[in-house]
């Protein structure tokens, strides 16, 4: 321990002789004593933080505002101040959560507003030149002091790139003619601070001109209309961001220089690649590994500054559906080309974050994790060099719809995974919009600074990256999946394999206690496992029992760590014994239409647990005969899903435990309410909103309700909205896109409840109160309590939330909830149902007076945000 306080010393003394560097003013380009190249660490060690970098800390207000409108503190859609003196000032926060890199947004010159003037740039990707600094960051000297401060940090420095596209400079609406990229074409001549980039090649932007024609560094096409269509992938236009032709050796050349720049001149040390399934997989091969004498590719700039493990990590959004990995197949085709040929290092774990979302933030099975973790070791030649994250600026944040609670597990999965996790800044304090500021002045902020290192989640990631940075066997090893509950919240185990090292990681993702039965740890009988960390306090030694197997309590919402020490003890043998007779109840594994009858024998045994699905809240309390024989019949109620696998096991704490026996449960639905909706309604409560202007939307009028459809099963309910039309054009995680759903529900007999529709801007009709509320779309599925409902919060998050199927073709989508989440009865007569429709990103989508391509028209600002809406249902 001292010559760990020691070295914890000497950094941070380190520390703060740098801060000192930074901070003083630099005397020219030679920037004499900066520490800027430094070797490439070894990245599956790495935690990476990442920031936004105008939302994280303004340590220079003389840049904010650079008068062309764009700035506007405390505004979501303008500039708000950071800039990279505020990420200097804030280095010794960011390492106290136990960060090894920074990650930031693309620090160069940008669009400053979009044609609409709506919008500002302050996030970065609508470059104007790659290789300038953008002014409301500060000048190169400031990024080099923040290079420097990071290298003499023990730190490193990740930057966000893109290769894809510039900001919009031109559009075609809708003119655009294949074969002549000159027709309709029309200049976004006014946009600040530059009518056109600045920087050659990209400057030729105009197809009227022959020669910028024939130059060809543009595709020169419209915008996107189907994510789904790979030419309008590569070539189109992405929400009106210049395409450019990646396809072009120019245009490669050009991108080399640009981003070997910031190697060379300011000490980059890995790049974060934009909208990577924007370009053709190839295009980083040339990127990466080209042997031009005068752009080479960044491989070969970072070498020759020492650094031989350039670390290059694709965007590719793309989450796959449990049981499917299509998606997760197009990020390794980003990994490796034909051949094993190796394109970039690493691509972000898109598919691991909608595992993580569902499981801990959502209440879905445990086992779907479970399989998502065993599919990437499957499909991905290094998973270690794959950024893993739980949110991030593009999606919801885990805590607009998860719980604190949850999102610890998610961040304990992180940190004992293989993979480089990713902490969104923010995370460590609690934020849950996704790009509020972190400092006082900014958006979101609530008017005060978050810095707080005594804050409760600060404190947990600190312990976190500790045990990481303390057992290789977490960043190195290889997961080996061991127990998974499959049909709610519960039990989920896996162990980590490095060398001779083994540690255990156990979680119940359930709201009440779980009961881990007989894990199989593979060790021998009697081995000793030390804990090393847990959410609620550091777990006691355990030893293994006969055949190497554990049967633990677990509390609610846990995460345990524990690490196998070598060492063995005589196990303790049991003195009793229980048997389950699956020849009473039926087959193993198969369907069951209701309850059943189950029997089994006990030895020593005076008192048993029937416990289902490792529910122990639920399970049932058995006394045996005094032959030992006993029997019980299994409630089934609640069991509607007929493709999920139920387990039951007979437990005695601290004696003995059964044999699992699995089986499935089929089960009548019943309708409780079919109502039909007008078709053409969805224009407001006022009959003036019309939809947004880009065409998307257009002629589908994706938000009009035709039908509601309601159907229950043992206290399970069941919507199946029909909509005008379905689209998914966007790619959605869930199916379906350009509508979000709003579903609330007033339980009958239940106290308390809500009339305010939080976000939207309204109140419910007819008197209604709501007890739980469903908001989904594409990407997002919440469910919320009323507890803490107003106007501007949505509630208290909620698990189990709904199940999503889609059909395409009838125009459905349906929404499950389990008796679990609806916390009823056997029967849901007399209850209220109300469902809305609008759309949703980052929150309800904006409205406004007149339409525009990404707001909805034909209301104020504060108008209610409902489209078309049902009646309100009550149940029969």
């Amino acid at each position: 321990m001292p010559h760990a306080r020691l070295r914890h010393a000497f950094a941070a003394l380190a520390l703060a002789l740098a801060l000192a560097l930074a901070a003083a003013p630099l005397a020219g380009a030679a920037d004499a004593g900066l520490r800027l190249h430094v070797p490439s660490p070894d990245w599956r060690d790495q935690v990476i933080y990442f920031v936004v970098t105008d939302r994280f800390a303004d340590g220079d207000a003389t840049n904010n505002d650079q008068g062309a409108g764009e700035f506007r503190a405390g505004d979501r859609t303008r500039y708000n101040g950071g800039d990279l003196a505020g990420l200097v000032q804030r280095l010794p926060y960011i390492r106290g959560l136990g960060a090894t890199a920074l990650w930031i947004t693309p620090p160069v010159a940008n669009q400053w507003l979009d044609p609409s003037g709506e919008h500002a740039g302050y996030h970065g990707y609508w470059a104007e030149n790659f290789m300038r600094v953008d002014r409301h960051l500060g000048r190169l000297a400031d990024y080099r002091r923040l290079s420097h401060a990071l290298h003499a940090a023990g730190m490193f420095l990740v930057q966000d790139i893109v290769v894809n596209h510039t900001g919009n400079y031109f559009t075609y609406r809708d003119r655009w003619t294949p074969g002549d990229p000159a027709r309709g074409w029309e200049a976004h001549a006014a946009t600040p601070p530059v009518a056109r980039p600045s920087q050659p090649p990209f400057d030729r932007n105009d197809p009227r001109d022959p020669a910028q024609r024939r130059l060809g560094v543009y595709h020169w096409t419209p915008d996107i209309a189907d994510y789904n269509d790979r030419r309008q992938e590569l070539d189109f236009q992405m929400s009106g961001l210049d395409d450019l032709n990646t396809e072009s050796a120019a245009v490669r050349r050009a991108l080399r220089r640009s981003y070997g720049y910031w190697i060379r001149e300011v000490g980059v040390d890995a790049f974060r690649i934009d909208t990577a399934f924007y370009v053709p997989p190839d295009f980083f091969a040339d990127f990466m590994a080209a042997k031009d004498a005068q752009a080479p590719g960044m491989a070969e700039v970072a070498r020759r500054t020492g650094r031989r493990d350039f670390l290059a990590f694709g965007e590719g959004f793309g989450i796959d559906r449990p049981g499917e990995d299509a998606q997760g197949r197009k990020i390794e085709r980003y990994m490796t080309g034909e051949g094993g040929r190796p394109l970039l290092p690493g691509m972000l774990d898109f598919p691991l974050y909608g595992a993580l979302g569902d499981v801990f933030a959502r209440g879905r099975p445990p086992a779907e994790l479970a399989r998502r973790i065993e599919t990437r070791l499957a499909l991905h030649a290094r998973p270690q060099l794959m950024p893993s994250f739980v949110d991030n600026h593009d999606v919801d944040r885990f805590l607009a719809g998860g719980s604190q609670a949850g999102l610890r597990q998610a961040l304990l999965t992180l940190m004992t995974l293989p993979g480089i996790p990713v902490i969104y800044y923010g995370t460590e304090q609690g934020l849950t919009a996704p790009r509020a500021a972190m400092f006082e002045a900014g958006w979101g902020s609530g008017g005060r600074d978050h810095y707080d290192r005594a804050a409760p989640l600060y404190r947990d990631i600190a312990e976190m990256t500790a045990l990481r940075r303390a057992h290789r066997v977490f960043s190195r090893g290889t997961p080996t999946l061991l127990q998974a509950n499959a049909a709610q919240p519960g039990a989920l185990a896996w162990r980590m394999t490095h060398g001779r090292e083994k540690a255990f990681v156990v979680f119940n993702t359930a709201d009440s206690e779980s009961l881990l039965a007989n894990l199989d740890t593979g060790l021998p009988a009697g081995s000793v496992l030390e804990g090393l960390y847990g959410l609620a306090g550091r777990p006691g030694e355990l030893v293994a029992g006969s055949g190497g197997r554990l049967s633990l309590r677990l509390p609610p919402r846990s995460g345990q760590v524990w690490r196998a020490t070598g060492q063995r003890r005589a196990p303790v043998e049991p003195l009793a014994s229980l048997t389950l007779d699956a020849a009473a109840a039926t087959a193993q594994g198969a369907a069951r239409e209701g309850d059943f009858s189950v029997a089994g024998r006990a030895a020593g045994v005076s008192q048993l647990q029937l416990v289902v699905d490792g529910d122990l809240s639920t399970a049932r309390r058995i006394v045996p005969a005094a032959d030992g024989h006993w029997q019980a019949v299994v409630d089934t109620s609640r069991m509607v899903d007929p493709d999920t696998r139920h387990r039951l096991v007979a437990w005695a704490e601290g004696q003995a435990t059964s044999e699992a026996f699995d089986f499935h449960v089929v089960r009548a639905w019943h309708e409780l309410a079919d109502v039909p909706d007008p078709p053409g309604d969805d224009s407001g409560a006022t009959g003036r909103y019309v939809y947004p202007t880009d065409p998307g939307w257009g002629a589908h009028r994706q938000m009009d309700l035709r039908r509601v459809r309601i159907s229950g099963s043992g206290g399970a309910l069941r919507l199946e909205l029909t909509m005008n039309e379905l689209t998914r054009s966007w790619n959605p995680a869930h199916g379906f896109d350009h509508v979000a759903f709003t579903v609330f529900i007033e339980l009958p007999g239940a106290p308390g409840g809500a009339t305010v529709m939080p976000l939207q801007d309204a109140r419910l009709p007819e008197g209604m109160r709501w007890h739980l509320r469903l908001r989904a779309h594409g990407w997002s599925n919440a469910l919320f309590s009323s507890a803490g409902a107003s106007a501007t919060q949505e509630g208290t998050p909620l698990t189990p939330a709904a199940a999503i199927a889609v059909d395409q073709a009838k125009g459905t989508v349906s929404f499950m909830l389990p008796a679990a989440a609806l916390g009823a009865g056997p029967s849901l007569a007399g209850a209220k149902i109300y469902v809305t429709t609008w759309d949703y990103d980052a929150g309800y989508r904006a409205l406004a007076p007149q339409a525009q391509p990404y707001a909805i028209g034909g209301g104020s600002a504060q108008g209610a945000k409902v489209m078309d809406d049902s009646p309100v249902i009550t149940l029969r």
